[in-house]
């Protein structure tokens, strides 16, 4: 199983970049869990995560981090990490 965990924050430019970005994305892969970590609320889960820049990335294969982005990149790069792990 594939996840992406996307860690972002409402007073965060380029993570509203990237919100309709995400929304595009999840469409292309329905069997993939994507998951959105407002930094604010969940500090225990960013802790955990060792996310110490928003926006970040991590993506998931069997519940292991196979890859991380920090910052904003271009779809290609998402998708083309999903890709490589499904």
């Amino acid at each position: 199983m594939v996840k992406v965990k996307r860690f972002t924050a409402a007073w965060c430019g380029p993570c509203r970049q990237l919100a309709p970005l995400f929304d595009q994305i999840k469409t292309s892969f329905p069997d993939v869990e994507f998951q959105t970590i407002d930094v604010d609320t969940s500090p225990e889960e960013v802790q955990e995560h060792l996310v110490t820049s928003v926006p970040t990335v991590i993506f998931f294969k069997d519940g292991y981090a196979k890859q991380r982005f920090v910052g904003l990149q271009p779809k290609s790069m998402y998708v083309d990490t999903i890709n490589s792990l499904i």
